[in-house]
């Protein structure tokens, strides 16, 4: 499905340690990093109400309600088959609340874990 302004969307259910998608939702084409950045700090700033729960790109909304903001370039990057790299941008995200999406790519191709 295509979202109004282009937004993608996944809701998953975890139950037993498994992951399931349940709905994904928005264009099939990536967006550009900026633009990515820009939806990511959209929604981080509409739906975050508690920062205390901030952590690897989750947040709390209003209602109590925990989501993941994360940035499409990331299933590139934790699907790399060299485990430095792998390593570098795990170290990274971990200490991140928001995904910052430049800080991710660094660590992925300049070797330099960058929070």
């Amino acid at each position: 499905m295509t979202g109004r302004r282009g937004h993608q969307f996944l809701l998953i259910r975890v139950h037993d340690a498994k992951v399931d998608p349940i709905l994904r939702y928005g264009k099939e084409d990536q967006p550009t990093n900026d633009k990515e950045e820009e939806q990511i700090d959209y929604f981080w700033s509409k739906l975050s109400a508690e920062p205390r729960a901030e952590q690897c790109g989750w947040l709390k909304d209003r209602f109590g309600l925990s989501w993941q903001i994360v940035p499409t370039a990331i299933d590139e990057m934790l699907g790399a088959k060299d485990p430095a790299k792998l390593v570098r941008v795990t170290e990274t995200f971990l200490k991140m609340r928001e995904f910052d999406i430049a800080k991710l790519k660094h660590a992925y191709s300049q070797g330099k874990s960058a929070a």
